[in-house]
Order: structure tokens, then C-alpha cells, then sequence
């Protein structure tokens, strides 16, 4: 897979994927990950990339001169165009997943008041959100983006099962609580069924337990 993201924080967007598991993917050759500076697409004396709104409003907005000159020089017949902003869909896992078998992504990272819509309208093929809340930058968002996605690909992760036994493997159930050595400690004990070898026993009793989590933690999954 290849990654390309367009950003004015280049560097913010990298420095996840720089580490641990996700680096060592991008080592591999797993994923092609790529953060593309913005003002190298913008013209003039001073590399605009910011206008006010027309109309008023408070801010600036993301002009589209230097998007659409990015996106036309990065875009193959295989890509698929994604704007990070705060009005677009909630990111799942489900979408995640689905992202995970495209050849090729570019990155759109909103900024000021986000971009202008002409570039939504003829470029964007997908607006996500990682939240309902407002980061400064969408360069985060990316970086989230690109974790979730390169940990599902092939070889990334040590052991294949690690991303089906996982919360949202089921859009509707979170995980089961998970113990390790010490069986005690500070008094407080690894439940008993973990520890006596019958599968059975431990699938329902992680079954019931993650339904418990769920109930308690994330109710809105279960509506």
C-alpha cells in the first residue's frame, strides 16, 4: 500500500508512524508512507495556501489552487482521495477494514477552517473524522488514519489473529477483560476460568465479560 499525505505538518504526521510497530512495517516494505509539504504546490512570492472566506466568517480556509495542483500530480487511476475534517463520517472499523485493501491513498489534512468546498466537491472521494471534537490540524487525524489501516495489512502485525480478537472486531462488542502474571496481585486475582485450561469455559465466560464491558463502557453500541 501506498500513503501519500498533504499536509502543512508534514513532520506532526510522521512522527507516529516513525515507531515501533507501524515502523517496522514501512521498514518491510509493508506500506509506502509519504507526507508531501503543502506550500510546494502554491505559488507566488510568499507560498499562500490560506484565504478568508468569502462572505465572512472568522478564519482562514485552505485555498484550492495548491490542493488541486497536489492531488493532480499524486493521483494514479488506483487512488482514492480522503479529507480529514471534523464533518465527515465517524471513522470505524469496518471502514478501516475496507481501506486496507486499496492500492493507493492520499491524504487530505484540513487546516484554519478546513478547505474550500470546491475541492470536496470535485476531488474528495471520502470525508472522514476520527471524532466529534476539532483537532488544530488534521495531520493527527492522518497519522490515526494510517495506524489503523497499516496494522491490518499483511505481515504487519507479529501473530495474523491479533486484529480479529480485538475490540470492533464486532462493530457491537468491545473486548473481554485480559490478565497476565502475576495470578495475584495486591490481593486482586486472575479469574479462575483462565487458568483452568477448558476452552469452552473461557470462551463463554469472555463472551459474557465483553458483553458486561460493553454495556458498561460503550451502550450505544448495543442500541
Amino acid at each position: 500500500m501506498r500513503i501519500d499525505i498533504i499536509t502543512l505538518f508534514p513532520e506532526i504526521a510522521l512522527a507516529p508512524l516513525s515507531e515501533s510497530i507501524i515502523k517496522r512495517a514501512r521498514e518491510a516494505g509493508i506500506a509506502e508512507v509519504k507526507a508531501h509539504q503543502l506550500r510546494d504546490w502554491a505559488t507566488g512570492k510568499h507560498r499562500k495556501t490560506d484565504e478568508y472566506l468569502c462572505g465572512g466568517g472568522q478564519g482562514m480556509l485552505l485555498k484550492p489552487e495548491p490542493l488541486f495542483a497536489a492531488i493532480e500530480e499524486l493521483r494514479t487511476e488506483s487512488s482514492k482521495v480522503i479529507l480529514l475534517t471534523p464533518q465527515g463520517q465517524v471513522l470505524k472499523q469496518a471502514t478501516v477494514r475496507e481501506l486496507s485493501s486499496e492500492d493507493h491513498l492520499i491524504l487530505i489534512c484540513g487546516h484554519y477552517e478546513g478547505v474550500d468546498h470546491r475541492v470536496i466537491t470535485e476531488l474528495v472521494d471520502l470525508e472522514l473524522s476520527i471524532g466529534d471534537y476539532v483537532l488544530t490540524n488534521g495531520a493527527l487525524a492522518a497519522a490515526v488514519l494510517c495506524d489503523s489501516i497499516i496494522r491490518l495489512l499483511p505481515g504487519a502485525l507479529g501473530d495474523a489473529r491479533s486484529p480479529e480478537d480485538e475490540s470492533f472486531s464486532d462493530p457491537n462488542m468491545l473486548e473481554a477483560p485480559a490478565y497476565t502474571k502475576p495470578i495475584e496481585f495486591r490481593g486482586l486475582k486472575v479469574p479462575e476460568v483462565l487458568l483452568s485450561g477448558h476452552h469452552a469455559k473461557i470462551d463463554e465466560w469472555k463472551k459474557a465479560q465483553a458483553l458486561q464491558r460493553t454495556r458498561e463502557n460503550r451502550p450505544d453500541l448495543l442500541d
